[in-house]
């Protein structure tokens, strides 16, 4: 299945709160949700229509993915739309989906859908029947009367035409007022456009909080990763644990602060991510680690999860030693790493254990730490 694609995405988006494209859905900008889908699907050429001047930002949000271009809109949708045709590479008969970048969530189903009615019909798009009651009000809200609404359906893009049908239509079109989609230019022109079966996740980002909806719309999947880490006593007077110090008669030997505690849950959420261990982020071998703060490498282990559209479910550590006595500092470990990584105290547990006079913490030689973290993250899609 060959197909050409617009993507209109010039907009200010001021009713969003502005600039919506380029804002982060599941970890990713909104517009690149759909050009990504579009390249799944087997698009062989995106125009991507941008607001002049932000063709970097664009390319930005677009990083790595190729097979598309950029040219700057218009004023209004439909002049948007012009140039983006003028654009294309391809022959007249080819399919061309316009589709705007507001609409994130596009599937595979929807764009074979709208290129088979073209077997059919001048132009296609995919639309919902309105389920709700309609109302008509007057200016101050008060109900004037109902809406009958049958025959009602809620157009979504993309919206399916050969390029030569939609050259043409807008050629004809002579209103003194913009179309409202290309559906109406190629009526407005005699064509025929057939409505597919629409998608409920397919919905349009126009408001802050429609984005809270797609963000739960998003496919999600959970994570698990674990981490391990000793250090060995050496002489001092406190101890860094889980965030906190602790006076004690000995200190932990390491390159940084050597709190074994966030080292393991630092690990554990590196795990999660399936991003390598601490030493590959902060060498020891580096001298600008050296007596650091085990809290930045906390947060920035957190700080991948967040760039990634995810969040840390729940965390758990347990230290194993013989001394110091953990129980009287554990709240204030909980309370530390809950307020380092912004999650409820619930969600952080920390705990203690012995190992019963038995190997090297037994014998007083060294501390070890275990960490388990789960992740929410937006499930992996399939690369362009």
């Amino acid at each position: 299945m060959t197909f050409s694609a617009i993507v209109v995405a010039a907009g200010s988006g001021s009713r969003a709160g502005g600039d919506k494209q380029y804002r982060t859905l599941a970890g990713k900008p909104v517009v690149r949700w759909s050009v990504e889908a579009l390249l799944n699907a087997g698009a062989s050429e995106i125009v991507v229509v941008v607001a002049p001047g932000a063709e970097a930002r664009m390319a930005q949000a677009l990083d790595g993915l190729a097979g598309w271009r950029n040219v700057a809109g218009g004023v209004e949708r439909a002049d948007s739309v012009r140039a983006g045709l003028a654009s294309l590479a391809c022959a007249p008969d080819a399919p061309v989906l316009i589709h705007d970048a507001a609409r994130p969530l596009l599937s595979r189903d929807i764009t074979e859908g709208l290129i088979g009615a073209l077997d059919h019909a001048d132009g296609a798009l995919p639309a919902l029947p309105v389920a709700d009651s309609l109302r008509r009000a007057d200016a101050e809200g008060v109900i004037a009367g109902a809406v009958d609404r049958a025959g009602l359906w809620r157009a979504q893009t993309p919206q399916a035409f050969r390029r030569g049908v939609i050259e043409r239509a807008y050629a004809a079109w002579t209103s003194s007022e913009p179309p409202t989609d290309e559906a109406s230019v190629v009526q407005a022109a005699g064509g025929t456009v057939r409505l597919i079966d629409g998608d409920p996740r397919l919905l349009k980002l126009t408001y802050p909080e429609d984005f809270a909806m797609a963000e739960a719309l998003t496919p999600r999947q959970t994570r698990v990763g674990s981490g391990y880490d000793v250090h060995r006593w050496g002489p001092g007077g406190s101890v860094w644990l889980c965030g906190i110090e602790v006076p004690h008669d000995q200190t932990l030997i390491g390159h940084s602060d050597a709190d074994a505690g966030l080292h393991a849950l630092t690990d554990a959420i590196l795990g999660a991510l399936a991003e390598g261990d601490i030493g590959d982020h902060f060498p020891p071998s580096d001298p600008k680690w050296k007596g650091a703060s085990s809290d930045q490498f906390l947060l920035h282990a957190a700080g991948m999860v967040a760039d990634r559209g995810g969040r840390i479910v729940n965390v758990d550590v347990t230290l194993i030693c013989e001394q110091p006595k953990v129980k009287p500092h554990r709240l204030a470990m909980r309370e530390r790493i809950a307020d380092l990584l912004q999650l409820p105290l619930g969600a952080v547990s920390v705990k203690a254990t012995t190992s019963e006079g038995l190997g090297f913490t037994g014998r007083n030689e060294g501390l070890a730490a275990q960490a388990v973290c789960s992740i929410d993250l937006p499930a992996p899609q399939p690369a362009a």
